[in-house]
């Protein structure tokens, strides 16, 4: 399979490479988006994560490749300890654990919650760690069981994301949604992957 990485020159044309291009096409930001970043999970913070039902979790590994990855669960999943602590469940999956492997190499994540129909987001980055403190753990039950481990972040830095992308995207408007019959079959999307790798998934 062809690996990027292993190649001398960059595949697409125009490749910028310094602050000062990126900054030419772009300009400075407003003081007041420069400034609006804390470093702790103030209570309008709170209440956002406490009516989030999604986020996704960004992490990186130790070989530099990154991984973004969806988690999911009733609003208030997510458990704000304090102001510059909160706490995740990981519930038992396909067992890949890509996220677990990056952040026991590189602590480092990134999280953006989101709340169904709202177009702003919440962003948080910071420390992590994985903790399978049986007592903490059965604070976060689900169907009376545990989760197999939950994930600590140590925040520093939170803030409000404009609502630009989710606005355009039209993702909260149902009339723009793909109707069922044209939606991507993702078990068809598996098997040819699968397949890319010389591998049969039986029936």
């Amino acid at each position: 399979m062809d690996n990027i990485q292993d190649r001398t020159l960059p595949p697409f044309p125009g490749i910028v490479r310094s602050i000062d291009e990126i900054r030419a096409m772009i300009g400075e930001p407003h003081p007041a988006v420069q400034n609006k970043v804390i470093n702790q999970i103030d209570e309008h913070a709170q209440a956002f994560i406490a009516k989030s039902s999604l986020f996704f979790l960004s992490t990186s590994g130790a070989n530099g490749l990154s991984d973004v990855s969806p988690r999911g669960d009733s609003p208030g999943f997510v458990r704000v300890l304090d102001n510059h602590r909160l706490i995740y469940p990981e519930r038992l999956g396909n067992r890949r654990i890509d996220s677990m492997y990056n952040l026991l190499a590189n602590p480092q994540v990134g999280l953006i919650f989101i709340i169904p129909g709202v177009e702003t987001v919440l962003r948080v980055n910071g420390r992590a760690w994985l903790t399978n403190d049986e007592e903490l753990l059965a604070t976060m039950q689900l169907n009376g069981k545990s989760p197999i481990a939950a994930v600590g972040v140590e925040v520093q830095e939170c803030f409000v994301h404009c609502s630009r992308a989710l606005k355009l995207s039209k993702i909260w408007d149902t009339a723009t949604w793909v109707p069922e019959q044209e939606q991507p079959d993702t078990m068809v999307m598996f098997r040819a992957h699968l397949a890319l790798n010389n591998i049969t998934l039986e029936e």
